[in-house]
């Protein structure tokens, strides 16, 4: 059984290198979204959309079904995913359901972010690495982590930031979430980190997932970046969730054994016993937002 894990925002699969270490997972694969960790091609629909339709894409190439992780944007492109294409996964996680509920309001930063002039000022900071790991650090990502992730960016990601918030705007998320009871169609996972102050209020998150038809884990007093910051406890979490799996029977196949490996995926991203990245020459960052084609959605 294959795992994917797909990261958000600000961020790069270092993310994910802790919680990977601690799980030992067999046949692992890192998908990093266009603009977050990975080229941005011109042209791409860098809409909620769009990205459900990216990942569609990578998971239609694996030998599915698959174990669908994802964390801060990730989380919510894997909801997509779970609403509109169940066939693709064995059991969904996200901890990022609560931007489908029809009261939620997106956080100060994106609310910048989907500002125009203000937006692009803010993205404009991404240019200094070193300010933003200590920034990530400040909000609890562990600094060792924050400084791996910031080395992955490049001038993609801030067109990438706008173009996505702004496409995200209410009352998008909330019309998509009218879907939300489609995800109940394979088991899925709310991951709640109660510290977490931009996931939006943790009724809303539960009664999110309680439309969805997911089991609720729990990591109390757990702050936004629960992957780097408590990888032993994550993994706790998603090993009992997995374990649980054995005792349903779906369509989709029994639970594989697991064991440890890690393999690209042409257009995603991997790391392979997690060696640090190459530092690459920085570039400009552009402070627009490329112009891209609606991908249509599903009904």
């Amino acid at each position: 059984m294959t795992t994917v894990f797909v990261h958000g925002n600000p961020m790069t699969t270092a993310v994910w290198e802790g919680l990977l270490a601690e799980l030992g997972c067999e046949d692992v694969r890192l998908l990093s979204p266009p603009g977050f960790g990975a080229p941005l091609p011109a042209g791409f629909d860098v809409s909620p959309a769009g990205y459900r339709d990216w990942l569609v894409g990578e998971l239609e190439r694996l030998d599915g079904p698959v174990d669908l992780v994802g964390h801060d944007w990730g989380g919510a492109h894997v909801v997509r995913v779970a609403m509109d294409r169940p066939d693709l996964l064995r059991s969904w996680v996200s901890d990022a359901l609560g931007v489908y509920h029809p009261d939620h309001a997106w956080h100060e930063l994106a609310v910048t972010w989907q500002t125009p002039g203000a937006g692009e000022e803010q993205v404009a900071t991404l240019a200094d690495r070193a300010a933003w790991a200590a920034r990530l650090a400040a909000r609890g990502m562990p600094l060792a982590v924050a400084e791996r992730v910031v080395d992955g960016y490049d001038p993609s990601l801030a067109p990438a930031i706008l173009g996505l918030y702004r496409s995200a705007a209410q009352p998008v998320m909330a019309e998509a979430g009218r879907r939300l009871e489609r995800a109940a169609a394979r088991p899925g996972l709310a991951v709640l980190a109660t510290g977490d102050p931009v996931a939006g209020p943790l009724r809303q998150r539960r009664e999110a997932a309680a439309r969805a038809g997911a089991q609720v884990g729990v990591l109390e007093g757990v702050g936004h970046w629960w992957p780097a910051r408590y990888p032993v406890r994550a993994a706790q979490l998603l090993r009992r969730f997995w374990a649980s799996l054995d005792t349903v029977t779906t369509t989709v196949g029994a639970p594989a054994v697991r064991s440890r490996s890690v393999r690209a995926v042409p257009g995603g991203s991997s790391t392979a016993r997690w060696r640090p990245p190459v530092r690459s020459g920085r570039t400009p960052w552009p402070a627009r937002v490329p112009g891209s084609a609606r991908t249509p959605v599903a009904p």
